[in-house]
C-alpha cells in the first residue's frame, strides 16, 4: 500500500476535567462525598453495612454555578462525570473538536447575552461585581459596563477570541472590537458610546434592590495609594490617591487620574506578578482606536496608536499608551465587596527589577544588595532563595511566554572491564525522553526514569506564547539526579536571559560566546520580538570608579579608585572556603562623601549562601574570603541603578531626592561573618574520624617531607593553603615553598596566612626560620612552568577528583614528565570506603532515595577511584616515566575491607635519572604561563603594609597589587 511514510498519530482525547482545568485552574473545585445505597425494601431507617466499594457523588464549583455528578464507585468517574456537565453548560469545545471561527463567533455572542443575564447579576464572579457597580453609575451612563472588563476578567471570552484569532494573544487590547461587534449581533444588548455595552430591557427592579443592598452608599470614603506612570521617561513616577467612593463606580475615578471623563476610555492590563493579585495597569484608549475598533478588524495587533510607554509596558508585558496608573484594586471571587490595598513606591521597584532573573532572585532572598543569581546549581540543600526551575517558570508566566518544556534523556551506566586497564564506565544513551511542560513538577518521577544506574541529560525549550522559538538549551553535563538536570538547564537559561535584558550594550560577539558557554541556541529575531520594551531597570554593579570619588576606609589603601576592604576582629581560626555554607549579617547605607548623608538601605539579619557559587554580590564575596568567624569588615561601591536603590530603601519617599541631589554619594557596607557549615565530604569524615581526616592528611604528608630533607617544594592545587600552613609549625630542612591553584579567592586566603606567619619568624626562633622564599602562583596544574621544575617534593592532596578523569592522567603525565620532582605525594577519596561513611544518618546529610549505589563526597567530584582503578592509574604513570610508586593511605586500615578512607600514592624518581640529572631539552625549555600572585623573600625584609593592599576586587574577581606582584 502507498503511502507518505509517515506514520499516522491518533490525536488522543481530551478528557473533560483537563478542558475545566485549562478554563479555570485553581478556580475549580472538586468535592468527592460517600453515597450509601438506601436500604432494601424501602426500609431507609434499616441501616445495613456497605459492602465493598462505596459510591461517589463529585460536586463542583465553578466561578458562577456548580453540577453535582451521579453515582460512581470510582471518585475519578464522579470528578469526570462531574466536569463533562459542566463543559456542557459552559458550551466549552474540547481541542479535539476544535470549534471553527464561525462557530467561536456565535458563541461569543451567546456568552455576552448570558453575562447580561439576571442570573449572572448575582454571580460571585468578578466580572459581577462590575455588573453591580455600573447600576450606581448616574444618568445614561447607569447599567453601561465597558468593554474593557469583559476582555479581562472573563475566561471564555478569551478562549473564544483566541479561536477567532490567535494573534489577539499577543495584542490584548485588539480583543475589544471582537466584544464589541459581538455586542452589535446581539437585539437584546445596546453600544453606548465608544466603549460601552447594556442591556436593552432594564433590570428587574427587585433585582437591582437585592445585589445593590449590601453595598451602601453611606460607608465611608476610601483613599487608596496608587502609582502615576507617565509616558515620558525623562519623568517622573509618582504617588497619586484614589478617593474610592462606594456611591460611584471605581474605573471612573481611575479614568479623572488619567484625564478622562468616565470608564469607557480605560484600558486594563493583565495582573502584573501572581494570577491571583488585582495590581494592574489602568491607561486610555487612545482616540483612533476607539474610531477603528467599531468598524474594522484588527491588522496586525496594532489598532491601538500613539506613544508608548516603556515603562508601563515593559511592567505588564503587553503595550501600554500614554500614561498609566497602576494600583491594587478591582473585585474578586467570590466577594461582593470591592478590594483595594495601596501601591507604593517600593514595590513598583521589586516589580520591576523582578521581571529580570536576578533582580527575581534578590527578591526572593529579601536581600536586594546582597544577593546575585549564582552561577551554578550544587545541591538542593546548598541552595537558598527560589529554585531555577520555578523562577524559569515564574518568568515565562510573568513574560506572557508559553511555558518551558523540559526533554529528559536517560543514559544508563555499561560496565566494561578492558584486559590490563583500569575499569571505566561507558555511556549509552537509551531509548527513553521524557517531555513535559513545567507545569506538572511530578511529570517525571522515580518510578518513571529514578534508576541509581543511569544518569540524566536535561533539555529546555523557551517558546512564545505562539510557539515561536526563543532560547533552546541542550548542556551537555549528565547529572545522576534529574531533578539536578532540570534546574541546572533552567539556570542556564536563566543566566542567558539576565544577560540578555541587562546587556544591551553587550556586543554580538561576546553576546555569542555566553551563549555558546551555557550551551544555548537562540533565536534573535523573536527575541527582540518579544523584548521590544528595554527594560529601564539597572545595568549591573558599576564597579569602575571615578578617581577619588569613594574615600579610603580604615588604614587599607585602594588601588585603581576602588574602595579597600577593612577587615577589623580577632582571627578565631574558623574562615569560609569554597563549598561551605557561609552565615552572614551585614547593613548597607546611601553615605556622601562629606559623611553629612548616611542612610539605612538595607539591613539582613541573616543571609546564608555557599561561597564559590556566586550568590552574593562580588565585592562581599572578596571581603569574605579574607575573613575569619566573627570578623567584620567594611568596604565601598559605586552606586547602582536607582531601581535597586529604591527597591531596598525603607523609605523611598526619603532615598529619591538624595540621589537626585546631585551630592556625590556611594554605598558602605558592614558585613559580618556569622559562621561557616562546612562540605558535606568534611562533616562526614570528622564525625568518623579524629583527628578529622583532612588533618591526617596533611600531617601524613608534613611527615613524609619532613623525613625526605627536600629543601624545595611545590604543592600542586594548594587552595587556601593548609598544607603550607601547617608545614610552617614544623621545623624542617625546607628553604623554598611554592603552591599554585585556580582559585584566586583560595590564592588571596593562603597569601594571608603565609604572609602573616613568615613575617613573625623573622624577628624569633621560629620552627620555619628556614625558609628563605615562598610564592604562590596562578595557574592550571595540568600546564607546565618552569619556574617550579625539579623542586625536591610535590604535593597534590585530594585535587584530582575535581578534575576530570582525562585531565587527571594530564596532569600525572605534565607533572612526572615536566615538573620532575624527586618526590609526589597524592591523596584522592577511595570510592569503596563511601559505604561507611554515608551509613552516618547526619542530620544535614542528603537523603536521595533515587539512588542506591554511593553517592560521591562531593558535589564538585568530577569521579572517584576505587583502589584497583587508582593503583592502575598510578602505576601506568610511573612506569610511563622512570617512577616508582608506593601506596598508603589514612583513615581506617589498608589490612581490611574497604581499605583506607583516603588513598595515597607516593612517587619516586628511579636513581638512574637522579645521576643524570634533569633532561637537558627540559633545562633549556623556558614557559612561564603562571601568573605570581604574592612572593615572600626572608633576604629583604618584608613591608608589612603591604599585604594590607594585596586584595583588589576587579569585576568579581580577587586581584593582588601591582606591589604584591614584583614581591616585597
Amino acid at each position: 500500500m502507498g503511502g507518505t511514510g509517515v506514520p499516522l498519530v491518533k490525536k488522543p482525547n481530551v478528557t473533560p476535567k483537563a478542558v475545566i482545568h485549562e478554563k479555570f485552574g485553581g478556580k475549580a473545585s472538586y468535592t468527592i462525598e460517600e453515597v450509601h445505597e438506601a436500604a432494601p425494601n424501602g426500609c431507609p431507617g434499616l441501616a445495613i453495612p456497605q459492602k465493598g466499594p462505596c459510591l461517589y457523588r463529585c460536586h463542583l464549583q465553578l466561578p458562577d454555578f456548580s453540577v453535582i455528578s451521579e453515582t460512581f464507585r470510582k471518585k475519578k468517574d464522579a470528578e469526570q462525570c462531574a466536569a463533562q456537565m459542566a463543559v456542557q453548560k459552559l458550551g466549552v469545545y474540547p481541542s479535539a473538536n476544535s470549534p471553527t471561527t464561525e462557530d467561536a463567533s456565535n458563541e461569543l455572542v451567546s456568552r455576552i447575552e448570558y453575562l447580561f443575564s439576571d442570573e449572572f447579576l448575582t454571580s460571585e464572579s468578578p466580572l459581577g461585581g462590575h455588573f453591580r457597580a455600573a447600576l450606581r453609575r448616574n444618568d445614561n451612563l447607569c447599567g453601561a459596563v465597558p468593554v474593557s472588563v469583559f476582555a479581562v476578567y472573563d475566561g471564555k471570552i478569551n478562549s473564544l477570541w483566541k479561536v477567532i484569532d490567535p494573534k489577539v494573544e499577543i495584542n490584548h487590547c485588539s480583543a475589544l472590537s471582537f466584544i464589541l461587534r459581538a455586542a452589535v449581533r446581539s437585539p437584546s444588548l445596546v453600544q453606548e458610546g465608544s466603549l460601552l455595552v447594556r442591556r436593552k430591557s432594564p433590570y428587574p427592579s427587585e433585582l437591582v434592590d437585592s445585589v445593590l443592598m449590601d453595598q451602601s452608599s453611606d460607608r465611608e470614603t476610601a483613599f487608596v495609594n496608587a502609582l502615576y506612570i507617565p509616558c515620558d521617561l525623562r519623568d517622573d513616577v509618582k504617588e497619586v490617591t484614589l478617593s474610592i467612593c462606594p456611591s460611584r463606580y471605581y474605573l471612573d475615578i481611575v479614568a479623572e487620574k488619567l484625564g478622562q471623563t468616565d470608564a469607557s476610555k480605560v484600558l486594563i492590563s493583565r495582573p502584573i506578578g501572581k494570577a491571583s493579585s488585582e495590581i494592574r495597569l489602568h491607561f486610555s484608549a487612545s482616540h483612533d482606536y476607539l474610531a477603528e475598533s467599531l468598524v474594522s478588524t484588527p491588522k496586525n495587533g496594532d489598532l491601538v496608536e500613539g506613544p508608548v510607554n516603556v515603562r508601563a509596558s515593559f511592567l505588564a508585558s503587553q503595550e501600554v499608551y500614554g500614561a498609566a496608573v497602576l494600583a491594587s484594586i478591582g473585585y474578586k471571587w467570590k466577594s461582593k465587596d470591592l478590594f483595594f490595598e495601596d501601591v507604593s513606591m517600593q514595590s513598583y521597584y521589586r516589580m520591576l527589577i523582578g521581571k529580570i532573573p536576578s533582580g527575581a532572585y534578590k527578591v526572593s532572598r529579601e536581600a536586594i544588595f546582597g544577593a546575585e543569581l549564582p552561577t551554578s546549581f550544587t545541591t538542593k540543600n546548598n541552595w537558598r532563595g527560589s529554585f531555577p526551575r520555578e523562577m524559569l517558570s515564574s518568568f515565562c508566566r510573568q513574560h506572557r511566554l508559553s511555558e518551558p518544556v523540559f526533554k529528559m534523556s536517560r543514559l544508563p551506566l555499561k560496565e566494561n572491564t578492558d584486559a590490563g586497564s583500569q575499569k571505566q564506565l561507558k555511556v549509552t544513551k537509551s531509548a527513553l525522553e521524557v517531555e513535559h511542560t513545567n507545569g506538572d513538577t511530578n511529570v517525571v518521577d522515580n518510578d518513571t526514569i529514578g534508576d541509581s544506574e543511569s544518569l540524566f541529560r536535561c533539555e529546555v525549550k523557551v517558546s512564545s506564547r505562539l510557539l515561536d522559538l526563543l532560547i533552546q538549551c541542550s548542556p551537555k553535563e549528565l547529572y545522576k539526579k534529574h531533578s539536578d538536570g532540570f534546574q541546572d538547564s533552567s539556570l542556564k537559561v536563566l543566566s542567558f536571559l539576565n544577560a540578555y535584558l541587562l546587556g544591551k550594550d553587550m556586543s554580538e560577539e561576546k553576546f555569542n560566546s555566553l551563549a555558546e558557554a551555557l550551551d544555548i541556541q537562540f533565536e534573535y529575531p523573536n527575541l527582540l520580538k518579544e523584548f521590544k520594551f528595554s527594560p529601564s531597570v539597572n545595568r549591573d554593579w558599576k564597579v569602575r570608579f571615578e578617581g577619588g570619588t569613594i574615600p579610603n576606609i580604615g588604614d587599607s589603601t585602594k588601588g585603581n579608585g576602588d574602595s579597600a576592604i577593612h577587615i577589623e576582629g580577632p582571627e578565631s581560626g574558623v574562615f569560609p572556603s569554597s563549598g561551605c555554607l557561609a552565615s552572614t549579617k551585614y547593613t548597607v547605607c546611601l553615605v556622601s562623601v562629606d559623611k553629612s548623608i548616611n542612610e539605612l538601605l538595607e539591613s539582613v539579619d541573616e543571609f546564608e549562601f555557599e561561597m564559590g557559587s556566586g550568590a552574593i554580590i562580588p565585592h562581599a564575596e572578596a571581603a569574605l574570603s579574607q575573613m575569619y568567624v566573627d570578623q567584620s569588615a567594611r568596604f565601598s561601591v559605586n552606586l547602582p541603578g536607582p531601581e535597586l536603590l529604591m527597591a531596598a530603601a525603607r523609605d523611598p519617599k526619603r532615598v529619591f531626592p538624595l540621589i537626585n541631589s546631585g551630592t556625590c554619594l556611594y554605598l558602605e557596607f558592614c558585613l559580618s561573618l556569622l559562621g561557616v557549615t562546612e562540605p558535606l565530604e568534611e562533616r562526614m569524615e570528622q564525625a568518623f574520624f579524629n583527628p578529622p581526616l583532612s588533618k591526617q592528611r596533611v600531617e601524613y604528608a608534613v611527615q613524609h617531607i619532613r623525613d625526605s630533607g627536600a629543601t624545595s617544594l611545590v604543592d600542586f592545587g594548594c587552595g587556601s593553603g593548609s598544607l603550607l600552613d601547617s608545614l610552617l609549625n614544623f621545623s624542617t630542612s625546607l628553604r623554598r615553598i611554592a603552591g599554585v591553584d585556580i582559585s584566586l579567592k583560595g590564592l588571596a586566603r593562603a597569601a594571608k596566612i603565609l604572609h602573616t606567619k613568615l613575617n613573625k619568624s623573622i624577628d624569633a626562633d621560629s620552627p620555619c626560620s628556614s625558609i628563605e622564599s615562598a610564592i604562590l602562583y596562578d595557574g592550571s596544574i595540568t600546564e607546565f612552568d618552569s619556574r617550579l621544575q625539579g623542586f625536591d617534593i610535590g604535593t597534590c592532596l585530594e585535587v584530582i577528583e575535581h578534575m576530570e578523569e582525562d585531565q587527571a592522567t594530564s596532569f600525572g603525565n605534565i607533572v612526572l614528565k615536566s615538573f620532575c620532582p624527586k618526590i609526589l605525594i597524592i591523596s584522592t577519596p577511595n570510592y569503596e570506603y563511601n559505604v561507611i561513611l554515608q551509613k552516618s544518618n547526619l542530620p544535614d546529610q542528603e537523603d536521595d532515595p533515587d539512588e542506591k549505589a554511593c553517592r560521591f563526597r562531593n558535589h564538585d567530584h568530577k569521579f572517584e577511584w576505587t583502589r584497583e582503578q587508582f593503583s592502575s592509574w598510578a602505576f601506568q604513570l610511573a612506569n610511563s616515566h622512570d617512577y616508582t610508586v608506593e601506596f598508603s593511605g589514612v583513615g581506617g586500615s589498608g589490612d581490611c575491607e574497604p581499605g583506607f578512607a583516603s588513598q595515597i600514592a607516593v612517587f619516586r624518581r628511579k636513581p638512574a635519572q637522579n645521576s643524570n640529572g634533569l633532561d637537558s631539552h627540559n633545562q633549556e625549555l623556558v614557559h612561564c604561563p603562571y601568573n605570581t600572585i604574592w612572593e615572600w623573600s626572608a633576604v629583604i625584609p618584608p613591608d608589612h603594609e603591604t599585604l594590607s593592599s594585596l586584595y583588589r576586587h576587579r569585576d568579581g574577581i580577587v586581584d593582588l597589587s601591582d606591589e604584591a606582584r614584583t614581591g616585597t
